[in-house]
Order: C-alpha cells, then sequence, then structure tokens
C-alpha cells in the first residue's frame, strides 16, 4: 500500500530537492511501493509500465482521480487545458504482456526483453540513448544460426524490436494526442507521471509547511503534533487563528 501519512511525504519531498527527474522517480517509487524500499534492485528491475502505473496508482491515493493538464498547440500555439481521470487513463493502457520476447526475420532470430527502471537510466547517461537502451535489453541475436553483434541488426528489426516492446509494456511510453479546439490540429505529448506527480507534491509540500509554520507560531504545538491532526482539522484550526 502507498505511503499517504503526512510526515513520510514531507520527508520523500525533503529528500528529492537534491536529486534530478530520475532520482525524483525513484524516490516518489518508493513512496508508492513501501514494502520495496529496503530494496532498491526490486524497484530498478520492475519494467518501466510497472513504475509507471505504481506512479498512477500513487498519485490517485494522494490528489484523487482528476488530472488537469496543460499543452501548448503544435500547430497556433494555442494554450490547451483539459482534464484527465487518473483511474481510467491507466486502466486503458493494459496490463503489461511478456517480458522476454523474440522475433524472427530474413534468417534472424532476436530475444530482448522489455526495457526496466534501471535500463532507461543507465541509457540517459549514453551518448546514443537509443542505441545504449537497445543492446541492453538484446538477449540473444543469431544470424542464420550464428551469434553476432547488436550493430548489424537491420533498421527495420530494430523498428520491429521497439514496437514489439511497447505493444508489450505499454504504459511504459504515455503520449497524449489532443486536437486543438482552435485550429483541430493534433498535438502529441509525453505524459510524464513522475515530474506531474513531483510537481504536485511540492505545491503540497510547501503549503503544509506553511500550516506548520502558522499553527506553531498560534499555538506552539510541534511539527508532529500539527502533522498528526487529519487536514480538515489542521484547517479548521487555521480558521480559528486567522485575524
Amino acid at each position: 500500500m502507498a505511503s499517504t501519512q503526512a510526515a513520510d511525504l514531507l520527508a520523500t519531498w525533503e529528500a528529492g530537492l537534491g536529486h534530478d527527474g530520475f532520482g525524483r522517480a525513484l524516490l516518489l517509487h518508493r513512496a508508492a511501493r513501501p514494502e520495496l524500499d529496503g530494496d532498491g534492485e526490486a524497484l530498478l528491475s520492475l519494467p518501466v509500465g510497472a513504475r509507471e502505473a505504481d506512479l498512477f496508482a500513487l498519485r490517485r491515493a494522494l490528489f484523487g482521480e482528476r488530472m488537469q493538464v496543460r499543452l501548448d498547440c503544435a500547430a497556433c500555439g494555442e494554450d490547451m487545458e483539459f482534464d484527465l481521470d487518473a483511474g481510467e487513463f491507466a486502466r486503458s493502457l493494459g496490463p503489461p504482456g511478456e517480458s522476454v520476447l523474440r522475433l524472427a526475420e530474413d534468417g534472424w532470430e532476436v530475444e530482448f526483453r522489455v526495457p526496466a527502471v534501471a535500463d532507461l537510466a543507465a541509457a540517459a547517461r549514453h551518448p546514443d540513448p537509443r542505441r545504449a537502451l537497445l543492446e541492453r535489453c538484446l538477449v540473444t541475436v543469431l544470424r542464420d544460426g550464428d551469434a553476432v553483434t547488436a550493430d548489424v541488426l537491420p533498421p527495420s528489426l530494430e523498428r520491429r524490436i521497439a514496437q514489439a516492446a511497447q505493444d508489450a509494456d505499454p504504459a511504459a511510453d504515455v503520449t497524449l494526442n489532443i486536437n486543438c479546439p482552435e485550429c483541430d490540429a493534433a498535438t502529441r505529448a509525453e505524459l510524464d507521471i513522475a515530474s506531474y506527480l513531483w510537481t504536485e507534491l511540492d505545491a503540497w509540500a510547501r503549503d503544509v509547511l506553511l500550516d506548520v509554520h502558522l499553527l506553531a507560531t498560534a499555538y506552539g504545538w510541534s511539527e508532529p503534533e500539527i502533522l498528526a491532526l487529519s487536514p480538515l482539522r489542521r484547517r479548521y484550526y487555521l480558521e480559528l487563528c486567522a485575524p
């Protein structure tokens, strides 16, 4: 079950201030899967789509089903704002398929696995992330029965590998395709749930710390005492001490 206690979430937020996007995503994933918090390897070995599904679940637990998204139209620049139902959207992606896949084409036989979280992190540090990700996920490459290296794969087979991996783990690459209400042009944009959730958590944490400051000043309570209050009771005390 996701960790939704205010003190735990503030600790996640505080730790994330010193990290980049990948580090923050890992911290959020730990909050989503606290039973695996002590096993970093287990989190890193999960398929990317599994992590995204966990983060969608955490987002719903913390902030509800409604997600507000803003995009600029790629054609006319119009500011587009719309709502997504986080639960419905996550379910529409479907469950992951097989983690190890095989393809055959014109004498080629390839076995590969869908990317894990660790693969994305390693590939991002490479000058050619796409090539690095492909090479990390290949298990065996045979040409007419002989083992060969990944660099001789034909582009058509590389595209089939990428498509098969995406089909097997659809939640790994969440892309929105929105028609502009002004010009009707379609705009494609990636929905990075880790970045989206971090932005919300950051705003929430700063609001909560302001509440703590005001209530500590008014009543002399400690931070743990204030965080132990329900959000409703905390809001009521703030209203009582307002000038």
